[in-house]
């Protein structure tokens, strides 16, 4: 099977840095992990997700500069439902905050026209 941008593969962990991890895919190719693609929570340390010698299952994402192939695992399980649900939330929690912080600007300007004395007509 040939590796191509969008095909979801196993490879194994070769090297585990700082910054990301190599992975040796099916048929001896290389591909580059990188700390933001392994998980959708923060991930501080790699050493907590991935270990050399892992076998991994990873979407291929494009290519790196250096000819390697750029992989994902946060990617993998994309549900519609579970991103819906957060961008519900999101939207919620924004609407909430304008709401607040426009009655609090109103609430301040009205307090500041009343100490310069300034009157509505």
């Amino acid at each position: 099977m040939s590796v191509k941008v969008g095909n979801i593969v196993e490879g194994k962990v070769t090297a585990v840095m700082k910054f990301g991890a190599h992975v040796e895919l099916e048929g001896g190719e290389q591909g580059f992990l990188h700390i933001s693609k392994i998980s959708k929570s923060y991930v501080k340390k790699i050493d907590d997700h991935l270990k050399v010698g892992q076998k991994v299952k990873v979407k291929v994402v494009g290519t790196t500069r250096d000819g390697k192939w750029e992989l994902s695992i946060k990617d993998l399980g994309e549900t519609g439902s579970e991103g819906q649900n957060a961008d519900k939330e999101f939207e919620r929690k924004l609407a909430k905050f304008l709401k607040d912080s426009s009655r609090k600007i109103s609430d301040y300007r009205r307090r500041l026209d009343k100490k310069r004395g300034i009157k509505k007509r």
